[in-house]
């Protein structure tokens, strides 16, 4: 059986990834064979938000001592986490999504080597307008979550795959999941 492929996707808060990942995997066809990881957060459950497993900070230094993560970081004032079993269908040759974060991507290109990094952005303004429209953080957060998509950026030739999520979900949806299906 052929290895899956792990999929690290990336980008700044209000590119949509999210939205684009919930939108690949309404559209993937059982052939693409994608998994989506689930993530740990210290973040309470949002109706508009995706859905995760909310996990109190102090119990996430907990889990961490324990290596119950794959994969795990610290970005924006919340704990973020991957379990081993999300990536248990690398096992059977699937394809697997995680919604990570650009500040642990050199850990995770260490980790696993092979690792496909898809990067999802947008416009700043278009990232501006999305921040302050999910309202979930003050005007300062707003600025410091800005700052930071500017502080990170990556070079072309650190990106495997790259959408502009500046139009409708559609366009970079249906741009991601071209981009996956040539990777096969």
């Amino acid at each position: 059986m052929k290895p899956g492929r792990l999929i690290y996707v990336i980008g700044p808060s209000g590119a949509g990834k999210d939205s684009v990942l919930a939108w690949l995997m309404q559209h993937a066809q059982p052939q693409d064979q994608l998994t989506l990881a689930r993530r740990c957060i210290s973040r309470p459950d949002h109706a508009a938000s995706e859905a995760h497993e909310t996990i109190a900070q102090d119990a996430f230094a907990t889990l961490i001592d324990e290596q119950a993560f794959a994969m795990h970081w610290f970005a924006n004032g919340l704990w973020y986490g991957v379990r081993h079993a999300e990536l248990a269908p690398l096992k059977e040759g699937r394809t697997v999504l995680v919604n990570g974060s650009r500040g642990w991507l050199s850990e995770a290109r260490r980790r696993f080597p092979g690792l496909i990094v898809a990067q999802i952005t947008a416009s700043s303004v278009v990232l501006a307008g999305r921040l302050q429209q999910r309202g979930r953080e003050t005007p300062d957060m707003i600025a410091a979550r800005l700052q930071r998509a500017r502080a990170l950026e990556l070079a072309p030739d650190e990106i495997d795959i790259s959408v502009v999520n500046d139009t409708t979900l559609d366009a970079a949806g249906t741009a991601l999941l071209a981009r996956l299906r040539r990777l096969t």
